[in-house]
């Protein structure tokens, strides 16, 4: 047996999220089973709880993609030898019911990627959904080597490494945040010019860096369309990776003068050659030392209804839960 975090039902986390003792799994063909040290919360995990963005319930889910641990079995047709290897996984409740929010998860092979020897427990949960979404918003048009990146919240999970991979490929950065705290993490991520978007100026500040921006990461496009536009042109490619409240209205023809590119990611749907390059490239960045976690919130795992409502309301940096 078990401790997993389980819900049966979409709802609040203090209402269906419980604590419950389950049959460990055992990994089958292509899969190995990862002894859980820490479990990353992220956005999807509670709008997937919520009914927000629901998906079947085989029974029972345990919530959560992200986590490192060490696998400790493998099933039919994976070499033996990784029994034992450090991991970070990602998007292990995807169409599976053994999410991270247990002692124990049941993830593909390839979801499970090796976890360079000098990398934290901490980094390793913190990577998965928010270090993959930032490379493919990154890298979905081609290399950014030489170009100029404009990261919109720059503090937050996607944000943050969205900075570093872009800073580790050759690119120059820009990051917009809304205060202070935040513009410390996002220039101690490596951005080049942090800017607080609120504040008179935020524009020609952006435009004295690069006149125009070849990526545009953001994540609320209806907000900051106006900002993104004075720094687009031909070859800009702004791609937008979140869903606000309220869908934005497009002024079509600012977008047809400026010619920019339009393009919106889900990390569900990105095809999988794409998925497996950002894990190799993630890892190969890890070993750069050139990824670093954002600060820490522990949550233990009796308490994973307040790890979700901490990360629902925003709190900066991220959650983990401990199993």
């Amino acid at each position: 047996m078990m401790r997993a975090v389980v819900y049966e039902t979409y709802g609040s986390a203090a209402d269906v999220l419980r604590v419950v003792n389950v049959d460990r799994p055992e990994p089958g063909p292509g899969e190995v089973r990862v002894r859980i040290e820490l479990s990353g919360v992220n956005p999807t995990d509670w709008k997937s709880r919520g009914g927000a963005t629901p998906r079947p319930i085989d029974g029972f889910q345990i919530p959560h993609h992200d986590g490192t641990g060490v696998i400790d079995a493998v099933g039919a047709g994976v070499e033996p030898g990784r029994i034992g290897q450090r991991v970070w996984t990602w998007l292990a409740a995807r169409s599976s019911r053994w999410g991270t929010a247990a002692e124990w998860s049941v993830v593909p092979s390839g979801q499970a990627v090796p976890l360079p020897a000098a990398a934290s427990a901490e980094l390793g949960a913190c990577l998965g959904v928010p270090a993959m979404t930032a490379h493919r918003c990154l890298f979905a048009d081609g290399p950014v080597e030489g170009k100029n990146v404009l990261v919109a919240g720059g503090a937050g999970a996607v944000g943050h490494f969205a900075i570093e991979l872009a800073k580790h490929f050759g690119a120059r950065v820009a990051a917009t945040v809304s205060g202070p705290e935040k513009a410390e993490l996002a220039a101690r991520a490596g951005a080049d010019l942090v800017v607080n978007y609120r504040e008179p100026g935020a524009a020609e500040l952006l435009q004295a860096f690069a006149p125009k921006m070849d990526r545009i990461i953001e994540l609320a496009l209806g907000a900051n369309l106006d900002l993104d536009l004075a720094v687009s042109g031909p070859q800009t490619h702004i791609v937008d990776y979140a869903a606000e409240p309220s869908d934005p209205v497009l002024p079509v023809r600012r977008c047809m003068t400026a010619n920019v590119t339009l393009r919106f990611v889900l990390l569900y749907g990105i095809p999988a050659p794409a998925l497996d390059r950002a894990a190799d490239d993630i890892t190969s960045a890890i070993e750069a030392g050139a990824l670093t976690a954002l600060p820490i919130t522990r949550f233990p795992l009796d308490h994973v209804a307040a790890a979700q409502d901490a990360v629902e309301t925003g709190v900066i940096g991220k959650v983990v839960v401990v199993p």
